[in-house]
């Protein structure tokens, strides 16, 4: 069995669960604008992915007459509206913890802007189980891949572990060269995740026994 000296974690969709939070923001800028609304879980999964801007487009967004920063800026806007409303996965603080007792640094790595992120984190009170939080400049959520090249240059980590919920997931552990599982429980799903050829599981209970 291996065992990893750094695990890197996405955010939403992975620790987070912001799944329908971000459905049903998504779908208040959609009605706004007269346009189809994003109807199940099933359908957010077939259209969303990375760069987010693509995200935006199969959504029915028009960047002829609306920039992209503008959309995001209005939808980052009520997404932190009430923050009360954001929850982590069940598992999640009993996970990092046991983790965090093993000696296992951990590391969480995100798309979302890095002070936003800090807070997010704050408002769970897990920052002690974790090395560092590392976020994007930005509101846009290009991708994370760069920042998490510098970590991978600066701390060079004996054997990491990248787990998330998206294919972008697999393409940055890829790009960083550790290994990668990805959660079926987020913003992709299970039929889309295993094209990617990571090991896909179920939730987070079932890592448990692959990390410890």
């Amino acid at each position: 069995m291996k065992k990893y000296t750094h695990i890197i974690w996405d955010w939403n969709g992975t620790l987070l669960d912001d799944l329908k939070l971000c459905i049903a923001k998504a779908n208040v800028m959609l009605s706004k604008r007269g346009l189809a609304l994003i109807d199940s879980i099933e359908a957010h999964h077939k259209i969303f992915g990375f760069p987010i801007k693509d995200y935006y487009q199969r959504a029915g967004f028009d960047f002829e007459k609306e920039a992209f920063e503008d959309l995001a800026s209005e939808f980052i806007k009520m997404y932190h509206e009430n923050e009360k409303d954001f929850k982590l996965f069940p598992e999640v603080n009993s996970l990092l913890s046991d983790i965090n007792k093993s000696g296992i640094k951990q590391i969480i790595l995100s798309a979302s802007e890095i002070n936003n992120l800090l807070r997010q984190v704050k408002l769970f009170d897990i920052q002690d189980y974790l090395d560092e939080v590392l976020g994007i400049s930005d509101i846009y959520a290009a991708s994370k891949i760069l920042i998490g090249k510098d970590y991978m240059e600066r701390i060079k980590p004996e054997k990491a572990l990248f787990i998330g919920d998206t294919i972008h997931d697999k393409e940055v552990a890829d790009a960083l060269g550790i290994d990668c599982i990805l959660i079926a429980n987020g913003h992709q799903s299970k039929e889309t995740l295993l094209n990617s050829k990571a090991k896909v599981l179920e939730s987070l209970n079932d890592i448990r026994n692959i990390i410890l």
